[in-house]
C-alpha cells in the first residue's frame, strides 16, 4: 500500500519524463545544426572573431533552446487559453511601436523594453498562429461554410497586417498575411470563398502600391533594373549576386570570401548572410544549407499531418508556413528574384527577436508532436 502511494506521488515526474522522451530529438538536432551553421558564418562575418555577432547569437540560441523545450511540455489546452491574451498583448505592442517605437533604417519596428530592443511584429506571428488555430479548432464543417464565422478571423489577420504596414515593414506584413491565408485554407475554407478573396487582389495591389513609401518604390525599381543605380539603391543586390557567383562549386574558402571579408557586401550578418555562405562554401555549401532548411520545413509538415486534433494540426502548419516564408523571402531576396524586404534567414542571420521568435515557434511545433494523440474540444463535421 505504501509503495502504491509512493508510485502515485511519483506519477507527475514520470509524466514529465514521458513528455521529454516523446520530443523528436532528431528534429532538435537539425535545429541545432542549422544554428551551428549560423554561428560559423557570423564568426566569419566578424573577420574571424566571436564578437560582435557569433557569441551573442550563441547565447540567444541557448536561451531559446531552453524556451523551446519548456514550451514543448505545455499541453494544448494551456496553449488555447493563452492564445487570446498573447494576441491582444502583441497587437498592443504593435500599436505602441507606432507611437514610441525606435527608428532604424527609415522604419519604426522596435521597442526598447528594459534596455533590450524588441521587434513586436516577430512575436505577433506566433500569437496569430495560436489564435487562428484556437478559433478554427471549434468550428465544424457547416460553420466553415458560413461567411459570418470567417469574418472574425479575417479581422484577426488584417489588424496586425495593417499595423505592421504602418511601421512600415512590407516583408513581415506579407508573411503575416501568408500565414493567415494558409491557415484559412487548411481549416477547410470553401473554393468559392477563396475565389471571392482572390478577385479583388489586383485592385488591392494597385492601392497598396500607391501608398508605398519612396524607398519601397525604389526597391521595386531596383529589383527590375539594379544597374540603374549601382552605387545607390542597386548596390546591395549587385554585390549579393557577385558574392553568390564568385563562390563557384566549392567556394573561396572559410574566412577567405572577397566580398564579405573586404566589406563590399552590406548587411552581411543579417539579410545577406546566405551570400557569405555561398561565397565561402560554394554551391555545395549553399545547397547543403537549403537542404537542411527544407528538411526542417518538411518535418514540421509531417508533425502537422500526424496530429490527431485540429488545433495541433493548424499550429504545426502555421509554424511551418512561417518558417517556410522566412526562408523563401530571404533566399529569393538575396538572389534577386524579389525586391529587398529586410527579412532575415531564420537561425542563421544575426538578430535577437527573430531568433527567439523562431525558437518559440519550434517549441509550439514540438508541443503538437508531444501531444499528437490528444483529442479534445473539437467540433465533429456534419
Amino acid at each position: 500500500m505504501k509503495f502504491h502511494k509512493r508510485l502515485l506521488r511519483a506519477e507527475p515526474s514520470f509524466r514529465l519524463l514521458s513528455k521529454l522522451w516523446r520530443i523528436s530529438w532528431l528534429y532538435v538536432l537539425l535545429i541545432c545544426t542549422l544554428a551551428a551553421a549560423g554561428y560559423i558564418t557570423l564568426y566569419s562575418a566578424a573577420g574571424g572573431a566571436p564578437y560582435p555577432f557569433a557569441a551573442p547569437q550563441a547565447a540567444r540560441f541557448a536561451v531559446g533552446l531552453v524556451m523551446m523545450i519548456t514550451i514543448a511540455m505545455l499541453p494544448p489546452k494551456v496553449l488555447i487559453r493563452a492564445a487570446w491574451p498573447l494576441y491582444i498583448f502583441s497587437v498592443a505592442l504593435l500599436a505602441a511601436v507606432l507611437h514610441m517605437g525606435h527608428v532604424g533604417k527609415g522604419a519604426e519596428r522596435w521597442l526598447i523594453i528594459g534596455g533590450v530592443q524588441v521587434q513586436p511584429s516577430e512575436y505577433a506571428k506566433i500569437a496569430l498562429v495560436l489564435v487562428l488555430a484556437a478559433w478554427f479548432h471549434r468550428l465544424n464543417h457547416r460553420q466553415m461554410g458560413n461567411p459570418l464565422w470567417l469574418l472574425p478571423p479575417a479581422f484577426i489577420v488584417l489588424l496586425p497586417v495593417v499595423l505592421v504596414l504602418k511601421e512600415p515593414n512590407l516583408g513581415t506584413a506579407t508573411i503575416i498575411g501568408g500565414i493567415g491565408a494558409a491557415l484559412f485554407f487548411a481549416a477547410g475554407m470553401r473554393l468559392w470563398q477563396i475565389v471571392l478573396l482572390v478577385i479583388p487582389v489586383p485592385y488591392l495591389i494597385k492601392v497598396a502600391y500607391s501608398h508605398l513609401h519612396d524607398y519601397q518604390r525604389a526597391r521595386i525599381t531596383t529589383f527590375l533594373n539594379p544597374e540603374s543605380d549601382p552605387l545607390g539603391a542597386g548596390y546591395n543586390i549587385i554585390q549579393s549576386k557577385i558574392a553568390l557567383g564568385s563562390g563557384g562549386m566549392w567556394g573561396q574558402g572559410y574566412l577567405k570570401g572577397s566580398q564579405g571579408q573586404l566589406n563590399f557586401l552590406p548587411e552581411k550578418q543579417t539579410d545577406f548572410i546566405f551570400t557569405m555562405i555561398a561565397e565561402e562554401w560554394g554551391y555545395a555549401g549553399a545547397l547543403t544549407v537549403i537542404s537542411l532548411l527544407l528538411i526542417i520545413i518538411l518535418g514540421g509538415m509531417l508533425m502537422a499531418i500526424r496530429s490527431r486534433n485540429r488545433f495541433g494540426r493548424l499550429v504545426a502548419l502555421g509554424i511551418s508556413v512561417n518558417f517556410f516564408l522566412y526562408c523563401l523571402v530571404n533566399l529569393s531576396m538575396v538572389m534577386g528574384a524579389i525586391p529587398v524586404g529586410g527579412v532575415p534567414l531564420p537561425l542563421v542571420s544575426y538578430g535577437g527577436s527573430a531568433m527567439l521568435n523562431v525558437m518559440m515557434g519550434f517549441g509550439l511545433l514540438l508541443s503538437t508532436w508531444v501531444h499528437r494523440d490528444s483529442r479534445f474540444g473539437e467540433s465533429e463535421p456534419d
